[in-house]
Formats: C-alpha cells, sequence, structure tokens
C-alpha cells in the first residue's frame, strides 16, 4: 500500500507594500524599540514618518531587522557596521540581477 505523506509549512508571506508600526515590528521580529531606533538612526532601516510613534516601515524591513540581529549576534557587529553590512548585502543583490539579466541576453 503507498502511503501518501503531506508535510505543511506555515509563515508569514510579506509584501513590499505591507506596513508594521515600530511596535509591530518589534512584536515580529523580537527586536526592541531601542535597537531598531539605533539601526535607524544609523541608516540601517528607513522608516516613513517623523518620530518613532509615527514610524512605518515597509515589508523588506522586517527581513533587514532578522538580518541585523543575526549579524550582532554571531558577529558582534555595532550598529554603524550593520548599516554598512546591509547596504553592501543591496549591493550584492543589485550585482547579481544584473549578473542574470546578462546572461539571459
Amino acid at each position: 500500500m503507498n502511503e501518501s505523506h503531506s508535510i505543511w509549512l506555515a509563515g508569514p508571506i510579506v509584501e513590499e507594500e505591507v506596513e508594521f508600526t515600530l511596535f509591530e515590528l518589534c512584536r515580529a521580529t523580537g527586536a526592541s524599540e531601542e535597537q531598531l531606533a539605533l539601526w535607524t538612526a544609523e541608516g540601517a532601516l528607513e522608516p516613513q514618518g517623523a518620530g518613532p510613534q509615527a514610524w512605518r516601515f515597509d515589508g523588506p524591513s522586517l527581513c533587514r531587522v532578522r538580518i541585523a540581529q543575526r549579524l550582532t549576534r554571531d558577529l558582534e557587529i555595532n550598529a554603524a557596521g550593520i548599516a554598512l553590512a546591509l547596504d553592501l548585502l543591496d549591493e550584492i543583490d543589485t550585482l547579481r540581477a544584473r549578473l542574470r539579466r546578462v546572461q539571459k541576453h
């Protein structure tokens, strides 16, 4: 007899159009408000809004915070280093996308 096993994975799908408040992003990532404010001050995150109570973070900010947390935890990088590392990772993604486009032609 053939048995069929199904595996279901559950997880949030975050689109770029999604917005998080500071509280919601803290809750989704486990980061503190102070940590997010520090990363924002260093330019690692770019929320819309006049101040912390009005900040709105886009969907990709969720991924950036998670990467920042790993870099902080695993490599003990400070906030300025986090901003630089995230910028460099963005640049790598951009270059890879360009390379894929060139290879298709």
